[in-house]
């Protein structure tokens, strides 16, 4: 089985404005790093629409349907201090989610070893009720909840190496004890929550926030001491990646110091535990990552370790 690279052109559609940190450019940095020679191998998929009745999954379908109604025939509207839309906005978020949804349909059914979701907007600041954080659906919480009520999994994880913490997948997550919530984050920082102490129902959730100044020596230490036995302890049917690559040292918003070599390192360990418990299933989506040669360059290295299984 291959790599699945799911995408779709509606996604550069999405244009909250020049200046804001989360524009098109990104997607295209991520897109042209993942079309030199070395990734020929990867299948390439186009990402479908996320249906209502999977995104409400895990949003209220009034959240849904007031998203989708907020989008402007034209300029720009504010759904909050961080947060703005474009024409093309609507059918970029559905694409996100439902390139989410599709990757998982491909690991689960044999399409695929694993996927990577390359997508905008990002989703793992949405909270049910309320979008934030560049964030409109919660595209890795509408994957996790599809693969209970299409595939019959039971437990799944998703695994957060953005540098902000996912507000929005934790508070999904944290009362249901066969949903599992690890981050790795910048402590403090945007949105404020990820601290150790928030454990969940039943230890399900697991944050490890380093500070300001941290890199690769400190981030590895959290994943082997902390998250990646929990994540064992877990026994996943399924991995999802929330892969944020702004904790890269040349990201803009944000203080932590990885490299290319951090985010190949912690895709192989996490590859380990879906092999282990997961018949090699991952899911990865894009979330943050800011400077643009960083996150082409944290992207590429991310892909290269999921192709080589």
């Amino acid at each position: 089985m291959t790599t699945q690279l799911i995408t779709h052109p509606a996604c550069l559609d999405h244009d909250p404005g020049p200046y804001h940190p989360e524009n098109p450019r990104r997607l295209e940095a991520v897109l042209a790093a993942l079309s030199e020679p070395a990734f020929a191998g990867l299948e390439r998929v186009s990402a479908p629409r996320a249906s209502d009745d999977q995104l409400c999954l895990v949003h209220p379908r009034s959240y849904v349907d007031g998203v989708l109604g907020s989008i402007p025939p034209q300029g720009r509207h504010q759904l909050d201090g961080d947060t703005i839309v474009s024409p093309g906005s609507g059918d970029a978020a559905l694409r996100a989610a439902g390139a989410a949804v599709a990757g998982v349909d491909a690991v689960c059914e044999g399409k695929a070893r694993n996927v990577f979701c390359a997508v905008r907007p990002p989703g793992h600041h949405a909270e049910a009720d309320q979008s934030m954080g560049f964030c409109l659906f919660n595209n890795v919480a509408v994957a996790a909840l599809h693969a209970r009520v299409k595939h019959g999994l039971r437990r799944v994880a998703v695994i957060d190496f953005d540098v902000h913490h996912g507000n929005g997948t934790q508070h999904m997550f944290e009362r249901d004890a066969d949903l599992f919530y690890a981050s790795t984050h910048e402590w403090p920082l945007y949105p404020g929550t990820g601290a150790a102490q928030e454990q969940g129902v039943a230890h399900n959730i697991v944050n490890a926030p380093l500070v300001a100044g941290s890199g690769g020596r400190e981030f590895r230490e959290a994943y082997t001491n902390k998250i990646l036995p929990a994540l064992d302890r877990f026994t996943p049917e399924l991995v999802i990646i929330s892969a944020g690559f702004d904790a890269h040292e040349n990201d803009p918003l944000a203080g932590l110091r990885l490299h290319e070599d951090d985010y190949a390192w912690v895709t192989r360990a996490l590859m380990e535990i879906a092999r282990k418990h997961a018949k090699d299933r991952v899911v990865s989506c894009l979330e943050g990552g800011y400077d643009l040669e960083a996150l082409a360059a944290s992207s590429a290295a991310h892909v290269e370790a999921l192709m080589a299984g």
